[in-house]
């Protein structure tokens, strides 16, 4: 069965709301509920105050180390593989709908989305940590404001300027990082794979948009990863299938012809093949 975003938000105790399009969580109890890959339906911003997580999104992995921000998108497919004990934090949790009213331009809310793909958690300073902190609490006062429609306008334009100064802090980041051609030319194979692994699962189309010949772009990919090209496809279609069999109701046939599979049949031995189980069996875990 599909996670239940309102069944989950009811047993939190300390969440503040406005209408049914952004929720402010002060714990982190929310995150319970992913012992699995997870496609996320909605937008979520976690900021860590102590402690730390583990896990990936899109396959790509993190660790969010206190003082640090992690920003999550609809669609990417989110896996915890560690919360501290100690861990302490805040979230957002925005619509679908919500989050594509911030900015009506396409382009721009296009390049706020990339701007967070291959750096999903940011680290903070203590300033940038208290400013980050300021915000949320600026949203949770529009509580206080009676008038619904003004409220959630408010709420609009604060969580805008909040997402316009993560940009900011993504792109100083970035600029930081020395890239070496090889994990700039594994970073181009990857954004590749995310894109195009339902279509496509030979090495060769990927080595053709990347104008090298499939053994070479299979040694820089294990030289740079230690994976070769085909298990990272391999593992994007593994990914996909987990968080559908899980975070969905679709049957496995249904499944099967998303990922463009020629039959359930191929589909289930090739999931065997990488998981271990089947995708029956996996779902009944």
């Amino acid at each position: 069965m599909p996670l239940n975003w309102e069944v989950e938000l009811n047993n939190v105790d300390k969440i503040y709301s406005i209408g049914n399009d952004l929720f402010l969580i002060d714990n982190p109890a929310i995150v319970s509920a992913f012992n699995y890959p997870f496609k996320l339906d909605i937008n979520a911003i976690s900021i860590c105050t102590n402690g730390y997580t583990k896990g990936s999104i899109n396959l790509k992995p993190y660790i969010a180390q206190a003082p640090s921000i992690t920003v999550m998108a609809s669609g990417q497919i989110l896996e915890y593989e560690h919360i501290s004990h100690d861990f302490s934090g805040f979230f957002f949790i925005m619509s679908e709908q919500f989050a594509n009213s911030l900015m009506t331009n396409v382009q721009e809310r296009l390049s706020l989305r990339l701007a967070f793909a291959d750096n999903p958690c940011l680290p903070l300073n203590r300033s940038e940590m208290e400013a980050m902190l300021d915000y949320y609490d600026l949203l949770k006062k529009t509580k206080r404001i009676e008038d619904l429609s003004i409220r959630r306008e408010m709420a609009k334009h604060l969580t805008l300027a909040f997402y316009y100064a993560l940009t900011y802090q993504s792109h100083i980041l970035s600029g930081n990082e020395q890239l070496s051609k090889q994990n700039v030319l594994l970073d181009r194979f990857m954004n590749l794979v995310q894109e195009n692994f339902r279509e496509h699962r030979d090495i060769g189309f990927y080595a053709e948009h990347l104008c090298l010949t499939p053994k070479y772009l299979s040694k820089i990919i294990r030289d740079s990863s230690g994976t070769s090209a085909g298990e990272w496809i391999d593992n994007y279609v593994a990914l996909e299938a987990k968080a559908l069999l899980k975070s969905t109701n679709m049957t496995i046939q249904q499944i099967s012809d998303e990922l463009n599979f020629p039959s359930q049949s191929f589909f289930g031995k090739y999931f065997k093949r990488i998981v271990g189980v089947s995708p029956k069996e996996y779902r009944g875990r």
